[in-house]
């Protein structure tokens, strides 16, 4: 588990924001990755996606280096930020905004104001 635990630990020191997910930010598979991946796309911000599915050692290691139990994981600048319940709660108050400003991480924020508009 060392090695999927250096590995994790070395893609979410090394990329801004990282998705680790079911599928890819292309071809999400299941509805919870397909969520998260969709807002960070539809938002403009660059992410690097992890499919956990083509990994098991990946899949259960991001689980037991964040102590949380379900997949997908936002990463934020090194920070575990949350799973898709916490993220669509950040977006729709606004919250995922002020984190990407205070992170520097760009993101289009007529598209968030979209995203909560639509969810009124």
């Amino acid at each position: 588990m060392t090695d999927a635990k250096t590995q994790i630990d070395d893609t979410v020191k090394s990329n801004d924001v990282v998705l680790f997910m079911k599928g890819t930010k292309s071809m999400p598979q299941c509805g919870f990755s397909s969520r998260v991946a969709g807002v960070l796309s539809y938002m403009g911000v660059e992410f690097t996606d992890v499919n956990v599915l083509s990994d098991d050692a990946i899949r259960q290691g991001v689980k037991d280096y964040s102590d949380w139990p379900t997949i997908p994981q936002l990463y934020v600048k090194g920070e575990f930020v949350g799973g898709c319940d916490i993220i669509t709660e950040m977006t729709l108050s606004g919250e995922l905004d002020k984190l990407f400003e205070t992170q520097g991480v760009g993101y289009d924020k007529a598209a968030a104001e979209k995203i909560r508009e639509a969810n009124a």
